[in-house]
C-alpha cells in the first residue's frame, strides 16, 4: 500500500504538471534569455571565494573533473546542476558567481548565480556559516540590474529579466545546521519551523516577481537523513557501538513533508501572481532512486563520499591532503554533504525533460 505522505506528493505533483501543461499549451512562451539562481552551495559556484568565510570550495580535490581541473568553489568534483541547465538553454558554458570579479556587466545578461555556501532561508543559518544571507543575495541582484540598466538600458535590461529563468536551491542547511543541531529555535516543532522557513521563501519569491521575474524553478529538499554526513551523525546517537551507517527514516520523512507543503505553495503563488510559473523541483525522488536502484545510473557507492573516508569530509576538511576514490563518477556524494557531477548532471537532465517544457 503506498504511503499516505508520497500519495499525497504524487497527486500534488500531477496537478502541478497539469497545471503547467495547460499553460504552455495555452500560450508558448519565448526562449529562456537569462539564468539567475539564489541559495546555497547546492547552487554556489565559487561566490563564497570572495566573502570571509571557511566554507569554500576553491582547493582540490574540489573541480578535479571540472574543465581545465579548476577549483573554482564549486562543492563537487565538476559542473553543478546550473551549470548544466545554462548549457542546456544555450545562454553558456557554465554559470558564474556574481562575485568573480572578471563577471563583466555583458555576463550579467545571460545570468549569473548569486548563491553562496552555508546559507538558508533563515538568517541565523547563514550567520552560522558566515555566507550571505537570501536578502543579502537579492540586494547583489538589485544590484546587477541597475549594471545591466547602465549598459543595455531599462527596456533590454527588463526583458532579459521578464524572459529569464530564476533557480531557488535552498533550505536543507537551515533544516541541518539550525534545526537539528539546535532543536527548533524556538519553534514549537518541525513543521512549525518548516512553515516559517516557506514563508520566507514565499517572501524571496515575491521580492524577484516585483523585480519582474515571472519563471521559477523551485527546488524542494533532498532525502535530508541519507546524506553522508547525516548518517555519520544520527548512526552515531543511535548506534555509538556499532556504528551501523543507515539513512533516517524521520529525517526523510521531514523532507517529504516540506516538499508538499512547498508544492501548495506554488500552486497557490501561481494563481496570486498574475503572469507566473512556479514550478517544483523535486530532487527527492531522483536521489532516492540513485540511493535504491545505483546500478540504473552507473554508480557505485551512495552512502559515503569520494573525498577523504566519505563520512565527515567537507568544505576546509576536504582538503589536498585528503584521499579521494579513483571514479568520482561511481559516487552518488563527492563530499559528505555535496553530490558528484554525476548526480548533478542526472539531475539537470530530469529538469531538461520534466520541467523545461512547462516553461
Amino acid at each position: 500500500m503506498m504511503n499516505p505522505s508520497r500519495k499525497i506528493t504524487t497527486v500534488l505533483t500531477f496537478f502541478t504538471l497539469l497545471l503547467f501543461s495547460y499553460q504552455s499549451h495555452a500560450s508558448p512562451s519565448p526562449p529562456v534569455t537569462a539564468l539567475f539562481v539564489f541559495g546555497d552551495s547546492t547552487v554556489d559556484p565559487g561566490n563564497n571565494n570572495y566573502i570571509p568565510t571557511i566554507f569554500r570550495g576553491n582547493h582540490s580535490p574540489y573541480g578535479i573533473d571540472f574543465p581545465g581541473k579548476l577549483s573554482t568553489g564549486r562543492f563537487s568534483n565538476g559542473k553543478l546542476t546550473t551549470d548544466f541547465l545554462a548549457s542546456f538553454l544555450g545562454l553558456k558554458p557554465t554559470l558564474p558567481a556574481y562575485l568573480d570579479p572578471t563577471v563583466q556587466p555583458g555576463d550579467l545578461l545571460t545570468g549569473v548565480s548569486f548563491a553562496s555556501a552555508g546559507t538558508g532561508l533563515d538568517d541565523r543559518t547563514a550567520r552560522l556559516s558566515s555566507a550571505l544571507t537570501m536578502d543579502k543575495e537579492l540586494t547583489y541582484f538589485d544590484e546587477a540590474v541597475g549594471k545591466m540598466k547602465k549598459a543595455v538600458g531599462d527596456g533590454e535590461t527588463n526583458r532579459v529579466i521578464s524572459n529569464a529563468l530564476f533557480v531557488i536551491s535552498v533550505g536543507t542547511n537551515d533544516m541541518t545546521i539550525n534545526l537539528y543541531d539546535q532543536p527548533f529555535g524556538g519553534f514549537k516543532s518541525v513543521s512549525n519551523y518548516q512553515d516559517s522557513l516557506l514563508n520566507k521563501l514565499e517572501g524571496v519569491i515575491k521580492r524577484l516577481y516585483q523585480k519582474g521575474a515571472k519563471r521559477f524553478i523551485v527546488s524542494g529538499l533532498p532525502p535530508i537523513g541519507c546524506v553522508p554526513i547525516q548518517i555519520t551523525i544520527e548512526s552515531l546517537k543511535q548506534y555509538p557501538r556499532m556504528f551501523k551507517r543507515a539513512c533516517s527514516d524521520e529525517q526523510n520523512n521531514d523532507s517529504r513533508f516540506y516538499n508538499s507543503k512547498l508544492q501548495r505553495l506554488a500552486l497557490r503563488l501561481n494563481q496570486s501572481l498574475s503572469g507566473s510559473k512556479i514550478l517544483y523541483l523535486d530532487i527527492y525522488s531522483p536521489i532516492l532512486d540513485m540511493i535504491t536502484y545505483p546500478e540504473k545510473y552507473g554508480l557505485e557507492e551512495t552512502k559515503r563520499g569520494c573525498c577523504g573516508t566519505g563520512k565527515v569530509e567537507a568544505g576546509p576538511l576536504c582538503d589536498t591532503w585528503s584521499p579521494t576514490c579513483e571514479d568520482p563518477s561511481k559516487f552518488l556524494f563527492f563530499d559528505s554533504i555535496h553530490p558528484s557531477q554525476t548526480a548533478y548532471s542526472s539531475i539537470a537532465k530530469n529538469v531538461s525533460v520534466s520541467l523545461f517544457p512547462l516553461l
